[in-house]
């Protein structure tokens, strides 16, 4: 008997009565239905879709009306695009525990993506920081080091062993991916360790090199900041003058926030990609329009190398209250409204832009969908590899520090040493390792959400984090179609106007 997969998505249209989209979870179809047709689906579920273990969840858009049944045209078609299936609830699930599988494993074995910590140390004090700890308890005082040029040495000799786990081998003319990461990894004291990492780089092969920075003292590092070295850089403001000085806050007390505005400027002048991320929650998103402003009248918005964007602030130390916290779907429509009504809000990206261009590119270019799935949430999961001044290994930069929680290390003749069971353990979070995600419809646009975020709520590794993404994948599905509709209805009105 047929019945509707478990793996199809019902997104309304705005001021749309008549029609609606259907989107498949794991064929990738996407397309626009009556609501006749999308009723008698419904009336084939044989299974509600499943709950999450946590995190912000929102069930499905109700359909309402009279079950006819479609022609066999219509029939037929919609068990083409995967709506309809022979198969039984257990057996579609097998299908796409498979489908995950191959997924994972084809994202594995890619080079891997590598993060050098040359320090934990940092010169800030931002109380919402997951690593505020490392430098407020004494207890983690030995942390507070400096990479050495030897251990530098001795990671670079280590990969070609790492890459050859992932199937990358000598010969390969692939470039290495390195992101700088700390603590604050471009601290004027680390200025050495820095260039040396840069120098030893790209004296093995082609690298893209990028750092994640506080940016409070960019300016010890103006001749490493260049397309060819140091070429993109995220730097974090939250909020303007008055509201980041509250947040991101020097030892003493002192604010950051025109010594970061003044060298935004200087790596913008310098070529470099300048990524601004805000950090956001209850207490300053009112702000956000000053702080366009603010971008507005710097003129950071007229580089291109410029963007900007926003995410939310989780409650990963004590010092940050989960109801000070915003979901991504709750930031998302903060941020629409804020559209509305303050035009300079343009340059600031809401957290599901992105999903959005995806899918207009499907609508538009007739894109396939198929690559942009996701088998698991992050590279943590398949290819990253953290490395802290002390030769220890990690997945994820916001599990480190801790060598009970390394996935490894590497021994002073450059030899891997691999906990397998941890590492295994990060490596085969999927979609497939969460009997909830292996059933949602949502999986491969979410990827079962940031483990890290998980264990800081639920204190569980394989509990997905769902952070309102049902409502946010089909707030941008429904609105990637509407405009494009109306850039077809633009296109169309030109060539009216204007016959070959």
């Amino acid at each position: 008997m047929l019945r509707t997969s478990s793996y199809t998505i019902y997104v309304d249209l705005l001021k749309n009565t008549e029609e609606m989209l259907l989107v498949h979870g794991y064929t990738g179809a996407y397309d626009k239905v009556s609501r006749r047709v999308a009723t008698y689906l419904r009336s084939l579920e044989v299974k509600s879709p499943p709950k999450p273990l946590y995190g912000d969840w929102s069930p499905e858009p109700p359909i309402d009306g009279e079950i006819m049944t479609p022609s066999q045209v219509t029939i037929d078609l919609l068990k083409k695009r995967g709506y309809l299936t022979k198969m039984s609830v257990e057996e579609e699930q097998e299908f796409f525990v498979k489908i995950a599988t191959k997924i994972h494993y084809f994202q594995s074995r890619l080079m891997p993506n590598y993060v050098f910590m040359p320090t934990y140390s940092c010169n800030l004090r931002c109380p919402y920081c997951f690593q505020d700890h490392m430098r407020t308890d004494p207890a983690f005082k030995h942390l507070l080091t400096t990479m050495s040029l030897e251990m530098v040495d001795i990671i670079f000799a280590a990969m070609p062993q790492i890459e050859a786990g992932h199937g990358v081998h000598g010969d390969t003319n692939l470039p290495r991916n390195i992101t700088l990461f700390g603590g604050e990894p471009l601290l004027a004291e680390n200025k050495e360790t820095i260039e040396y990492i840069i120098n030893k780089a790209l004296s093995l092969g082609k690298a893209n090199l990028s750092a994640i920075t506080n940016g409070t003292e960019l300016e010890a590092y103006e001749d490493l900041l260049a397309p060819d070295k140091i070429a993109q850089l995220q730097i974090t403001l939250d909020g303007i003058a008055s509201e980041h000085d509250q947040r991101r806050i020097y030892a003493d007390g002192s604010g950051s926030f025109e010594k970061i505005a003044q060298n935004i400027t200087r790596a913008l002048d310098l070529g470099i990609q300048v990524a601004v991320r805000m950090n956001i929650d209850r207490g300053n998103i009112n702000k956000l329009p000053d702080l366009a402003n603010e971008i507005v009248t710097r003129g950071w918005d007229k580089y291109q190398e410029f963007g900007a964007y926003t995410a939310v602030i989780t409650a990963s130390n004590s010092q940050t209250s989960v109801k000070t916290t915003l979901s991504s779907w709750e930031l998302d429509l903060e941020l629409n409204k804020m559209r509305q009504n303050y035009p300079n809000m343009a340059v600031i990206k809401r957290p599901d832009d992105s999903l959005t261009a995806t899918v207009k590119q499907i609508f538009r270019e007739k894109k396939d969908p198929l690559p942009n799935f996701k088998a698991s949430f992050c590279q943590a999961h398949n290819k990253m590899y953290v490395f802290d001044p002390f030769g220890d290994i990690y997945a994820c930069w916001e599990k480190t520090g801790d060598p009970k929680i390394s996935i490894g290390y590497i021994t002073e003749e450059s030899e891997v040493i691999l906990n397998q069971e941890l590492n295994q353990t990060w490596r085969n979070r999927t979609v497939v390792s969460n009997p909830v995600c292996s059933k949602c419809r949502y999986s491969f646009a979410c990827g079962g959400g940031c483990a890290a975020v998980a264990m800081s709520n639920k204190g569980k590794f394989h509990t997905n984090y769902c952070d309102g993404f049902a409502h946010r994948f089909r707030a941008s599905v429904a609105e990637a179609y509407l405009d494009y509709v109306a850039g077809t209805e633009v296109v169309k009105k030109q060539e009216r106007l204007c016959p070959a």
